[in-house]
């Protein structure tokens, strides 16, 4: 049995937070290993695989240029997720930032 609507959830709410956190950086880039851990603090723990496959998506969706480095990604955030992260223009299949308390 999967997880249906659930594992949708994290999938959006895990890409959210990948571009947050590439937000966060100086230079907006990040490895695909610290995003993993990143995503464990987040209590999306999944497999480096699965890590992909969103980095992917959002690569697809034009939300982060990807580069190779030694077999592993290097996710680079773009003008288009920026924008989403500040509220300008939404993106499918990536979860709506929630309100600043």
């Amino acid at each position: 049995m999967t997880g249906g609507k659930y594992d949708d959830y994290l999938e959006q709410r895990g890409r959210l937070i990948i571009l947050q956190q590439l937000a966060c950086e100086f230079n907006g880039h990040m490895h695909e290993e610290r995003i993993q851990g990143i995503l464990d603090r987040y209590l999306i723990s999944r497999s480096i695989e699965w890590v992909r496959t969103q980095l992917r998506k959002l690569s697809e969706l034009g939300a982060v240029k990807l580069q190779q480095d030694g077999g592993k990604l290097i996710a680079g955030l773009t003008r288009v997720g920026r924008d989403h992260i500040e509220r300008r223009s939404p993106l499918d299949g990536v979860a709506w930032p929630d309100d600043e308390a």
